[in-house]
């Protein structure tokens, strides 16, 4: 039978593992939990969700839940499972995170052509076929080697994730139940302020102090990713960015009234039997005590237990467009593939994506056939397309998103939702052919380089 290695059980590692052993290849799957975990995880179980539990949209509409959808319809297992353990979340897909996490280790471990060794990975087998899915919070020694392997073109930046508060002490005499911006169902629970309760806990926010980076290189200038930033450095680019941000009051109403706010901060179901809810948008680097200080502020949450406080880790990623072709794979050595937030691709959908195609591609080398190249017209392979070719500025992390599809073929008149609406079903269109016919069985283009 023919092998490759996976290396880290993550989103894009299992992803990839499971998609080359259901392609009838022998995979040997490398995780160095639970005998070593990196700063932010926590649990012993494989494909952690450390940032937070939403998957984000699900509405075919959005590039993320245009993403979701193309890989339900190609038997993903990181779909499969998100569906299995989701919890109420409006319109989009959030889950249990232990059940999730769970879901996904039972099925790794009990998969008949997947070996998995407990161990930490310190060299790179570089003549044999092997995805790297090591994450951004890479141990130490195999970030060292994947520098060497990389000629030192690696980048880094912070990320950040929310706390978490139990539901049975949130005062719901001031808090309460409403879609998130009038839009789906009512399952965030909203913490509203007035002028002068928004002007308290902002100044309070931008003066509060911050953890030190205790676990990260001493001096690094902090960089944060846009898309995951601490809610502190957001507030302190002016007092209305979170009213335009997390704390958009737009759309929400107490039930039964008219009632408007000068802010609002949501939080959403974190777990399935609602008894933990996270705070939406407020990833933090702040210490511990000031959190519980300054969220406490917010009316609701006065007397709220956090389960889990705001943390920050480092993420590192390599300089993919110099690197990678559009299967994931180096230019300079097609045997090795990288997959996961290590490539540039930012989020946990985008790298469970990119995780599937590095194990179809694995496994298409392995059985020597031509790697299969997925167009730009669908969101996988726009993501690819751009690791592997990147933007008009300097290198930097992608959520999916309709910028980096391919343009319409014709003018769609009407504006945004016709135009998004034409892209999904376009990209739909191309993975139920490629479904249909078996493509990413039996191999395809040979233009990945």
């Amino acid at each position: 039978m023919k092998k490759i290695n996976v290396i880290g059980a993550g989103l894009a590692g299992c992803e990839a593992a499971w998609q080359a052993a259901e392609r009838g290849v022998s995979v040997t799957l490398w995780e160095m939990k639970p005998n070593k975990k990196s700063p932010a995880h926590h649990s012993d179980t494989f494909a952690e969700l450390v940032c937070s539990n939403s998957l984000r949209s699900n509405d075919v509409t959005s590039g993320v839940g245009l993403l979701k959808e193309e890989l339900r319809r190609m038997s993903s297992l990181i779909m499969e499972a998100a569906d299995a353990t989701q919890v109420a979340a409006g319109g989009a897909l959030a889950v249990d995170r232990k059940l999730f996490s769970e879901y996904i280790t039972d099925k790794i471990v009990n998969h008949p052509n997947i070996t998995v060794h407990y161990e930490e990975v310190t060299e790179i087998p570089e003549d044999e076929i092997t995805v790297i899915a090591t994450g951004p919070l890479t141990s130490d020694a195999m970030a060292e080697k994947i520098s060497e392997l990389v000629g030192g073109k690696k980048l880094s930046f912070f990320d950040a994730a929310a706390p978490i508060v139990d539901f049975s002490t949130i005062d719901m005499e001031k808090a309460f139940f409403a879609s998130r911006y009038d839009r789906g169902t009512p399952d965030y629970i909203n913490c509203p302020m007035t002028r002068d309760e928004y002007i308290a806990f902002y100044n309070a926010l931008v003066s509060a102090e911050q953890a030190q980076l205790h676990d990260f290189e001493k001096g690094e200038k902090l960089k944060v990713f846009e898309g995951c930033m601490p809610v502190e450095i957001m507030a302190a680019r002016g007092e209305d960015t979170l009213r335009f941000g997390p704390m958009k009051p737009v759309g929400i109403h107490r039930p039964g009234t008219d009632e408007s706010y000068y802010a609002v901060v949501q939080l959403r179901r974190e777990n399935e039997s609602g008894t933990m809810y996270n705070l939406v948008g407020f990833q933090t680097h702040l210490t511990f005590p000031e959190q519980r200080r300054v969220f406490r502020m917010i009316p609701g949450l006065e007397n709220a237990d956090f389960l889990r406080y705001g943390v920050m880790h480092r993420n590192t990623f390599i300089n993919s467009p110099e690197l990678l072709a559009r299967d994931y794979s180096m230019r300079e050595n097609s045997n090795l593939f990288f997959a996961g937030q290590m490539t540039g691709v930012e989020g946990y959908i985008e790298s469970a994506a990119s995780g599937f195609v590095c194990g179809v591609s694995a496994a298409l080398k392995a059985c020597e056939k031509a790697p299969y190249i997925f167009t730009d017209i669908t969101m996988i392979g726009a993501m690819a397309q751009y690791v592997s070719c990147g933007g008009a500025a300097a290198f930097q992390p992608m959520n999916a998103n309709f910028g980096i599809i391919r343009n319409p073929e014709m003018k769609i008149k009407g504006g945004k939702k016709p135009r998004y609406e034409y892209y999904a079903k376009r990209a739909l269109d191309e993975i139920d052919a490629i479904v249909k016919e078996n493509r990413i069985c039996m191999g395809g283009t040979d233009d990945a380089k």
